[in-house]
C-alpha cells in the first residue's frame, strides 16, 4: 500500500466522506442538476399482460437446454468467403481476431485471419437463414407499416411501465425453465431517461445506477448501415455510488469512480467532469503526490513498482479491505452492461436515430474477480486443450434464466422479439450465439467491446445517450500509428460488412475502377456518419428484412438482415481451410 493511503485512516476518511456527502447533496441541484424530463411522473402500475403461447415462437420451446447447433458460439460472420471469383481478398477478420493485449490472454487469436481453424462439428455452416430468400416477404411490407412498427416501443407501454419486467414478475410456464415459478435472471430496470451526467432516472426521481456513454460502434456488424442501431449502458457496484455502506446515492462519488474505471480500462488519463478537492475523498487522483485540486484521473498502476490507484467513497473502503478489486484492463466485480439492439429510425431528410422498438436487449454482469494469473492460466489451458482436442467444442454453463457464463467471470443473458414483436427471453442456444464474441477473441478488453471505445468529447465528457447527441461530425478514431480506423477497415473490407452485401457503402466510398474515393475518405476523417449511417431507403429495406426474420422465429439459424440469399458465405468448410489472407 502506498504512503499516501496511510495519511487517511478509515475513521477519518468516513468522517470526511460524511461531510463531503452532505455538501454534495446540498449542491446536487446546482453542479449536478437533474435535467431529465418527467422526473416525478407517476407510473400506472396496472399493466396489461398478455398470454404467452408457443405460437409466439412458432412452436419453438425456448426452455430447451440442448442446442440444435452446439457450435453456435462461432458466429455467422466467421463463415464469410475471404476471396471472390477473381481471387481478390477481403479481410474483415482482423477487426476481432487480432493480437491480444494483457490482461487478455487469448493468445494466437490473430492466426484465425489466415485459416478457418474450426472444430470438426463446426465445419458445416449452421446459419441456414442466410441462404433463404426473404425478398417476397420484404416486398409485402409497406413503408408505412414498417415505419409504424419500428416507431412503436416494445419496451414501454403507454404509461412508461417496462412491459418485459412486468411479464417476468408474473412468469409464464413457457418462460420458466427450472419450474420454480420465479424468474431467476436479470429483470429490466432501465428507464432510458437520462440527465446531463448520463444518469438514468426512474419515474420516482431516483437514479437507477445505469449510466449512458457514447462510443464508436465496433467495426462492421454494429454499424447502422449494416442493419441496426444500438446503445450500451454501464452500472458499477453499489459501493461506487455512496460514501458509506448505508449512505445515500452520491452523484459526485459515482462520477469520479466511473472516470477511474474508464482510466483503468483504457490505461490512460481521463478528464473529470469538474475539478475535485482530493482532501474530501482522501485519494490522490492526479498522482502529483499531494491532496489538492484534481482535474483529471491520472492513470498510474504498476504494483511491482509500488504504484497503485484507488476508488473513492465506500468503494475505497472495500478496496482497502480486499473485498473489491482494481487492476489495469479489468472491471471491478459487479460491473453490469445493458445493450439494446434496435431497428433504424430514419426519415427522408437522412436523419438516423435509435428506434423505440428493440430487436434485442442484452445484459452482462461480472460476477467473479479473476487475477492476471488466473486469466493467464486459463489462456494457457485453452491452448493446451485445443492442441490435445482440436475438434472439441467449447462448453458454456448456464440456463435461459440464469444466463450463460463465459468462463472469465462474466454472465450474459438476452431478450429478443417474439413473432408478435414483443420481447421474450432468449433460449440457451440464442444466448450461446453471443458467447464466442465475449470470451475468446483478441480484441476484447475484459470480455467487452463498447466501453473501451467510449468517446471523449466536450459534450458531457462522453457520458451521454444517443438520444441526447448523435455521432454526426464525430471524427474517426486513430490508431497509435496515426492510421484512421474506419478508413483502414475499408482498405481491407471495402463493402463495410463482413458478408460484402453493402453495395450502398461500397459505391459511396469507391470509384468506378474500385479504388477508394480519397475525397470521401477525407470527409470521413471528420464525420464517421458518412459511412455508418444508411440512406432512408436502405434503412427501410433493412428493417423490413429483419422483421421477416422475426416472423419465422428461427434466430438460432442466423440473425443477419437480408432480402436475397447471401452469396459470400461458405455452406461448408474443409478442415484447416486457408483464408488466403495475410495477418494484419
Amino acid at each position: 500500500m502506498n504512503s499516501l493511503k496511510l495519511l487517511v485512516t478509515s475513521s477519518v476518511l468516513l468522517s470526511t466522506l460524511a461531510i463531503f456527502t452532505t455538501a454534495c447533496n446540498k449542491n446536487d441541484t446546482n453542479s449536478y442538476a437533474d435535467t431529465s424530463k418527467d422526473k416525478n411522473r407517476d407510473v400506472n402500475t396496472s399493466v396489461t399482460l398478455r398470454s404467452i403461447t408457443l405460437s409466439d415462437t412458432n412452436g419453438y420451446d425456448i426452455r430447451l437446454s440442448t442446442p440444435y447447433h452446439p457450435s453456435a458460439y462461432i458466429t455467422q460472420m466467421c463463415y464469410t468467403k475471404t476471396t471472390d471469383d477473381l481471387n481478390n481478398t477481403y479481410n474483415p477478420c482482423f477487426a476481432c481476431h487480432t493480437q491480444n493485449k494483457i490482461p487478455n490472454f487469448v493468445m494466437g487469436d490473430d492466426d484465425l485471419q489466415e485459416a478457418y481453424d474450426f472444430p470438426e462439428p463446426a465445419l458445416k455452416n449452421p446459419f441456414l437463414n442466410n441462404f433463404i430468400d426473404f425478398s417476397k416477404r420484404v416486398s409485402e411490407i409497406s413503408d408505412t407499416e414498417i415505419i409504424k412498427y419500428v416507431n412503436t416501443s416494445n419496451y414501454f407501454d403507454k404509461h412508461k411501465n417496462i412491459i418485459l419486467a412486468e411479464q417476468l414478475k408474473q412468469l409464464s410456464d413457457l418462460w420458466d425453465s427450472d419450474g420454480d415459478g420465479k424468474w431467476g435472471g436479470y429483470i429490466p430496470d432501465c428507464y432510458y431517461n437520462f440527465n446531463t451526467l448520463g444518469f438514468d432516472i426512474a419515474p420516482d426521481g431516483n437514479k437507477t445506477g445505469w449510466v449512458a456513454f457514447s462510443y464508436m460502434p465496433f467495426l462492421g456488424t454494429f454499424w447502422p448501415t449494416n442493419g441496426s442501431t444500438d446503445d450500451v449502458l454501464i452500472r458499477l457496484d453499489d459501493s461506487m455510488m455512496r460514501a458509506t455502506k448505508s449512505g445515500d446515492f452520491n452523484a459526485t462519488l459515482y462520477t469520479i469512480n466511473l472516470s477511474i474505471v474508464e482510466a483503468v480500462i483504457k490505461k490512460k488519463d481521463i478528464a473529470l467532469s469538474s475539478p475535485i478537492d482530493e482532501n474530501l475523498v482522501g485519494v490522490d487522483l492526479n498522482k502529483n503526490g499531494t491532496l489538492d485540486r484534481a482535474e483529471k484521473i491520472v492513470y498510474e498502476w504498476a504494483p511491482n513498482s509500488g504504484k497503485y490507484m484507488s476508488y473513492v467513497g465506500y468503494a475505497k473502503i472495500l478496496l482497502d479491505e480486499g473485498k473489491l478489486h482494481l487492476a489495469a484492463g479489468l472491471y471491478p466485480e459487479n460491473t453490469e452492461f445493458l445493450h439494446s439492439v434496435r431497428y433504424i429510425k430514419s426519415d427522408i431528410e437522412g436523419e438516423i436515430a435509435l428506434s423505440p422498438r428493440m430487436k434485442e436487449l442484452r445484459y452482462a454482469k461480472k460476477n467473479l474477480w479473476l487475477t492476471y494469473a488466473n486469466l493467464q492460466n486459463k489462456g494457457m489451458a485453452d491452448i493446451q486443450e485445443k492442441s490435445l482436442n482440436p475438434d472439441q467444442l467449447e462448453t458454456f454453463r448456464g440456463t435461459m434464466e440464469s444466463g450463460l457464463g463465459n468462463n472469465m467471470g462474466w454472465t450474459y443473458q438476452g431478450f429478443i422479439e417474439d413473432k408478435k414483436g414483443d420481447l421474450r427471453p432468449q433460449s440457451y442456444e440464442e444466448t450461446l450465439n453471443c458467447m464466442g464474441c465475449h470470451s475468446g477473441i483478441g480484441v476484447l478488453t475484459d470480455s467487452t467491446f463498447a466501453f473501451p471505445r467510449k468517446i471523449e468529447d466536450n459534450f458531457q465528457n462522453g457520458w451521454y445517450h444517443a438520444t441526447q447527441k448523435d455521432l454526426k461530425n464525430t471524427p474517426e478514431y486513430r490508431y497509435e500509428n496515426g492510421e484512421y480506423e474506419l478508413s483502414h477497415y475499408l482498405e481491407y473490407n471495402p463493402y463495410s460488412d463482413e458478408f460484402r452485401e453493402n453495395n450502398e457503402a461500397y459505391k459511396k466510398f469507391h470509384l468506378p475502377n474500385g479504388d477508394l474515393n480519397q475525397s470521401m475518405i477525407s470527409k470521413l476523417h471528420n464525420d464517421v456518419t458518412l459511412l455508418l449511417y444508411p440512406s432512408h431507403s436502405k434503412a427501410l429495406k433493412l428493417n423490413k428484412a429483419y422483421k421477416a426474420l422475426v416472423e419465422i422465429q428461427k434466430f438460432y439459424n442466423g440473425k443477419a438482415a437480408h432480402s436475397k440469399p447471401m452469396k459470400n458465405i461458405y455452406k461448408e468448410l474443409k478442415d484447416g481451410q486457408s483464408t488466403h489472407l495475410k495477418k494484419i
